[in-house]
């Protein structure tokens, strides 16, 4: 995924509280089997009219925040079903940050996973927020990840808090697979070590219930098994 520094970007305000992920992707379009092109569904049911056409009152129709990078939006954002599409249809649409006062956990977790940064401000801030960007379609936020610190181009100079480990992910670009895969051959050697790996040798029980390298037996196994293919 890209790595997140410094983020410069226009603000579109959706001060609305408790968003849950069926409003950020309706659950009908969760059958694709990609992750790309959700953002054409972002926000359907408020976007889209009953007509079809699209509600012009909506934030995302305003002409003043299209290529907006930033989402202020209400607390408790994310909240509802675990889908991970959610952050992939924000993602998908141009935001790389959402600004809320607090975020559903799971939620959180899947924005860190996907390269989305959520900054959780106090409440004060994010109205700041939303209603400078409401005035002016011109208003933007800088986002340090570094610094963990947002500024704009008026007063508001606001620090956040986010996991040291799930910081250094974002910098380096970095999901929890990339992690794994830093630590391959501790984790082949493992294997090797415990007659896991594919072509290994299992090792031998004696009869003093200790394995080849020493490892005690627990009582009643009755041997060890490989770790079945998957292809």
């Amino acid at each position: 995924m890209k790595p997140y520094t410094l983020v410069t970007g226009r603000v579109a305000p959706l001060p609305r509280s408790d968003i849950d992920t069926d409003q950020i992707i309706p659950a009908r379009h969760l059958s694709r089997i990609e992750r790309s092109g959700y953002g054409q569904f972002l926000f359907e049911g408020w976007r889209i009219s009953e007509s079809g056409d699209p509600d012009p009152t909506f934030v995302l129709n305003d002409e003043r925040f299209r290529g907006a990078t930033v989402l202020a939006t209400g607390p408790n954002f994310g909240c509802g079903s675990s889908r991970e599409h959610a952050v992939w249809a924000l993602l998908d649409y141009g935001f790389r940050t959402v600004i809320a006062s607090s975020f559903a956990d799971i939620f959180r977790n899947n924005c860190y996973q996907n390269g989305v940064l959520p900054v959780a401000l106090p409440e004060s801030a994010v109205r700041l927020i939303t209603t400078r960007a409401a005035s002016d379609g011109t208003y933007q936020v800088t986002v340090d990840l570094h610094a963990c610190r947002v500024t704009d181009t008026v007063d508001l100079a606001e620090g956040f808090r986010v996991d040291p480990f799930r910081r250094e992910c974002l910098l380096a670009g970095a999901d929890d697979i990339d992690i794994t895969l830093r630590h391959v051959s501790a984790i082949e050697a493992y294997e090797q070590d415990h007659g896991l790996a594919h072509n290994a040798t299992p090792p031998r029980i004696h009869d003093d219930n200790t394995l080849d390298h020493g490892s005690q037996v627990r009582p009643g196994f009755r041997g060890v098994t490989r770790r079945r293919r998957m292809d």
